[in-house]
């Protein structure tokens, strides 16, 4: 476990130690202003770093698809961030302009963006060493004004946790609100925060684990995937049994290394855990303050609920999971998973995760039985017309609106991975099989507590 550990540490300082010479001196004199557009400086970028480019666009980071075989689905499916449900802002298609500022890319703005086009490669949302760079979180992923893009351009290097977390950290909006494990809380925590990143320990970057070639970064939410391709897993730097203890590591073969090293998430800032639709547009509805201090309403999105140092929900995973496409059949009796982990307690891949389950109530057709992809922003935003969003939405997203609407609740899981403590706060043996033991065994599968009553073995 040690000898892992420090051997993390050791290619995580060489990535760092490579990002802080990267760079800084040559890219000074080889980038010239005036900059005036993010475009522009990739011009220049383009003159050494076609080959990057190239490699670059390649990725899900630039296509924000692939195509996966969905289970439930016949043949292979386009799935991605590109044409993905949720039920925080619901879809990306129509909403352009506001949820394409985490692209890295420049002015996609609607459906005739062109992927094949290099200039549009943003470079510097993942190398920027100044910390000055910021994009407009409303025009289509472009720069904001004030930003001196020659001197960004001219001190670029590896990217660092900043860099991943300018969009991994504020994903729905703002900080915190969509992972729940991944928030500003990890630019500089301490290592009993997550062991991991802490500046006091090994003080990790991003690619340590997600190691990157060509451009291409492994792992996969389940937010937008189903499980295919290449996926990042703490076995491979510690191993399938990391522990000393024999009956720790007889554990590992069915309990997830998460399971036990992320006791609870959201540790210090709240997370949002419910997003109501169905309230929006009230403007007497009043607003308050929860008691974390986020507001618990908003005229032009509904209903919120957040929480805090939440304990996570426990589920099989075999790696794979069902997702909801768009134009999907629902039944509105029932609530609509949106992700739904694959494997139960027969399954020999599964092991018991930890998860967020994110709940809530969107649009559905109710004649067509689908859920409706709305035009929000620039739309319903601004006009209040839930009939014309949602016939501008789906016009967009290339589906019959009946004209008839209703909405539905909906549970999205997210696989929960970071903010990982030490050993010596890791979960103990009570903690699940005590008397207030966190784990719900019947839903499990199991008949009880299989301490005490047997079932499948850990």
């Amino acid at each position: 476990m040690k000898k892992v550990v420090i051997a993390a540490s050791v290619f995580c300082m060489s990535v760092m130690l490579a990002g802080s010479s990267f760079g800084a001196a040559s890219h000074a004199k080889r980038v010239k202003g005036p900059l005036t557009s993010g475009p522009e400086v990739t011009k220049q970028c383009l003159k050494c770093h076609k080959k990057q480019a190239k490699e670059f666009m390649k990725t899900v980071h630039w296509t924000w698809e692939t195509v996966q075989n969905v289970p439930g689905h016949k043949g292979g499916t386009k799935i991605g961030k590109k044409t993905a449900i949720n039920n925080f802002c619901i879809a990306i298609t129509a909403n352009w302009p506001r949820c394409t500022s985490c692209h890295a890319g420049y002015g996609w703005k609607d459906a005739s963006f062109d992927f094949k086009d290099a200039t549009k490669v943003d470079c510097l949302v993942c190398h920027d060493t100044t910390g000055k760079y910021k994009k407009h979180p409303k025009k289509a992923g472009m720069p904001k004004k004030n930003v001196d893009l020659l001197a960004v351009a001219q001190n670029v290097g590896k990217p660092n946790r900043k860099n991943c977390g300018s969009c991994h950290f504020f994903g729905g909006g703002g900080d915190r609100v969509k992972h729940g494990d991944l928030d500003t809380s990890l630019i500089k925590p301490k290592k009993s925060y997550d062991v991991h990143m802490g500046t006091d320990g090994a003080n990790m970057v991003c690619q340590a684990c997600h190691k990157t070639t060509g451009h291409d970064i492994p792992g996969q939410a389940m937010s937008v995937s189903v499980g295919e391709g290449p996926r990042v897993e703490c076995t491979t730097c510690h191993g399938a049994a990391p522990h000393s203890s024999a009956m720790q590591n007889k554990h590992a073969k069915t309990v997830a290394c998460q399971t036990c090293h992320i006791p609870t998430f959201a540790k210090d800032d709240p997370t949002k855990i419910w997003w109501d639709w169905s309230k929006a547009g009230n403007k007497k509805r009043k607003v308050k303050e929860d008691e974390y201090g986020m507001d618990d309403y908003s005229k032009k999105k509904g209903e919120f609920k957040w929480q805090a140092k939440i304990v996570p929900t426990y589920a099989w995973y075999n790696g794979m999971s069902e997702r909801y496409i768009v134009g999907d059949k629902i039944n509105p009796k029932k609530i609509v998973a949106l992700t739904n982990p694959l494997g139960d307690i027969k399954d020999k891949k599964a092991k018991i995760y930890p998860f967020k389950v994110m709940r809530g109530k969107q649009p559905y057709d109710a004649k067509n039985k689908y859920l409706i992809v709305p035009h929000v922003f620039g739309g319903y935003w601004k006009h209040f017309n839930w009939d014309k969003a949602f016939t501008d939405g789906m016009k967009a997203a290339g589906l019959k609106y009946s004209g008839k609407y209703g909405f539905v609740e909906s549970k999205m899981y997210w696989r929960t991975n970071h903010m990982v403590v030490p050993a010596n706060k890791a979960l103990k043996c009570n903690d699940c099989h005590g008397k207030k033991g966190r784990l719900d065994w019947k839903a499990l599968g199991y008949k009880g507590d299989p301490r005490k009553v047997g079932g499948r073995k850990i």
